[in-house]
């Protein structure tokens, strides 16, 4: 996968954060998830753009540090809308997977970029 088009995935994951966001119950427990993961899910994308920009493999290291940091804290808002029952499973499942997968991705690439250093 190049870098287009993960640019593209993590772009399309933030719209669809935010499409399960606005799906959420309007209780004070779900409005606090909600802001939650409309940063971390929005920030994967906006993250990973800024890290194809980067001025030294040092720096890309370091910014896909904070986009995997992101991708997992997606995963654990979701899994609280699962487990808290906020959402169905089937509602959120797909995209959870996604979350786990870009989080895979770029600690797979971090590694990559750290042994080329």
């Amino acid at each position: 996968m190049d870098q287009n088009e993960l640019k593209t995935r993590t772009k399309q994951f933030a719209l669809r954060i935010l499409r399960l966001t606005a799906a959420l119950p309007p209780t004070p427990e779900a409005r606090a998830i909600r802001n939650q993961l409309s940063r971390s899910g929005t920030s994967v994308g906006a993250n990973y753009r800024a890290a194809c920009r980067a001025r030294s493999k040092a720096e890309f290291v370091a910014k896909l540090g904070t986009v995997i940091e992101e991708a997992d804290e997606s995963c654990f808002w979701m899994e609280l809308i699962i487990e808290g029952g906020m959402l169905p499973e089937k509602n959120v499942s797909d995209l959870l997977t996604e979350a786990n997968e870009l989080t895979a991705i770029m600690t797979a690439s971090r590694k990559t970029a750290q042994d080329e250093q």
